[in-house]
């Protein structure tokens, strides 16, 4: 490793790395089960692509909320910390349910306890690792904590797909028995995520909040607002992950195959998050968020031109590199444009506007796809030629209105 890079390392707050084994572990167990929900309720329960949005749009909707409360409670508290304890806690304690679970609805309500659970941690999670860092390392310290979050991932769809290969003989649907024991399996990651924030992170000294009102988004910069839009815009078109695995098995992928998908978009996610947010903090987080929104449009429109499952494989791999390069210069941009002691709203707003978009995207998706009664939908490529043609217009106002 280079002189430079293992200075700069060196310095990096303990705290950031707290939060990436804690991503680490949470994201080893949520990957593991949360990626085979979809086919799931599609091949046990026999539920259509509609009622699938639903569910992930509902989930996403608890979520904002959440997020929004959660983030200014803990600029009015001053505190961060147990926060998002309580945040991962409340998640971890909802998954085992998922082994019951036999119709859409119980399904729902896991879901929804989950995402609150992701609701209450996020903002205050994210505020800390803002207040840990110098503003010179704000894209490497989300970079690495996204790096931690998705090698979880990696991990967890490794563990799962090596389940799925001992315990089921049939690969072509996910049986019942099967996700239980993978369920089961993802309980323990998920406890230990939780002590280790509890146990390992410190609280970041913050200014107490203001008496004045929560949530006042007329108070935050007017570039953080313009910003808020165009991601709102983009995010219509950014439905739940769920639509490209049900498009790989439609193509033609396997169980064992989706989890190989699964897994090489979180390895090149992983090994590009570091780079690509510390590259943000030397050529600016607007032109590496441009780069990774084209990057997803001609991705979305691969998605729909495919015909076969080695395409779409190939093709969420490099859907990895839009995550990379988006997801922690988001994130730092936002730190960027807004005072410390308003993080937390500000990352509340910003959560809860992806997340609330969530659920029309995720909806209007199911609906392109199958449609509603007797209405058939557009076809399997309607969703993701929708999603394409949303990034390039949320690209073009991004790069006139951002600065």
């Amino acid at each position: 490793m280079p002189e430079r890079e293992r200075s700069v390392l060196q310095r990096v707050h303990p705290n950031i790395w707290v939060v990436t084994v804690t991503s680490f572990l949470t994201d080893v167990s949520s990957e593991m089960v949360f990626n085979l929900l979809p086919l799931f309720l599609a091949n046990v329960l026999g539920v259509r692509t509609a009622v699938i949005g639903l569910i992930d749009g509902l989930a996403e909707t608890t979520a904002s909320l959440t997020k929004i409360y959660s983030g200014a409670l803990s600029d009015r508290l001053g505190r961060r910390k147990w926060l998002a304890v309580t945040g991962y806690g409340l998640s971890t304690l909802a998954k085992p349910f998922l082994y019951m679970a036999a119709t859409w609805g119980w399904v729902l309500g896991v879901r929804i306890s989950d995402r609150l659970g992701k609701g209450i941690r996020t903002a205050p999670r994210d505020a800390l690792v803002a207040g840990s860092i110098e503003p010179d390392q704000r894209g490497l310290a989300f970079g690495l904590h996204r790096a931690g979050d998705t090698a979880g991932a990696f991990v967890g769809l490794g563990l799962a797909a090596f389940i799925l290969w001992t315990n089921q003989t049939g690969a072509g649907e996910l049986s019942r028995s099967t996700f239980q024991l993978v369920v089961l399996a993802s309980i323990i990651p998920a406890l230990l995520a939780v002590l280790v924030l509890a146990l390992g992170a410190r609280e970041t000294s913050t200014r107490a909040a203001h008496p004045a009102p929560l949530l006042r988004l007329r108070d935050m910069d007017g570039r953080f607002k313009t910003f808020l839009g165009v991601v709102v815009l983009f995010t219509l078109g950014n439905s739940s992950d769920a639509f490209i695995i049900l498009r790989g098995q439609e193509r033609g992928l396997n169980i064992l195959q989706i989890m190989g998908m699964l897994m090489t978009f979180n390895l090149v996610y992983a090994l590009l998050s570091g780079p690509l947010g510390a590259l943000s903090d030397r050529l600016g987080r607007r032109r590496l968020i441009l780069s990774g929104w084209l990057a997803y449009g001609l991705v979305y429109l691969g998605f729909a031109l495919s015909r076969s499952g080695w395409q779409v494989w190939t093709l969420f791999g490099l859907y990895g590199v839009y995550y990379a390069a988006t997801e922690g210069a988001a994130k730092a941009i936002v730190a960027d444009f807004v005072p410390e002691e308003k993080r937390g709203t500000a990352y509340g707003l910003f959560n809860a506007a992806i997340g609330l978009t969530a659920f029309p995207a995720s909806l209007l998706a199911g609906l392109l796809w199958q449609g509603l009664g007797s209405w058939p939908g557009f076809g399997p490529s309607a969703p993701f030629l929708f999603g394409a043609g949303l990034a390039l217009l949320s690209g073009v106002l991004f790069w006139r209105l951002v600065r």
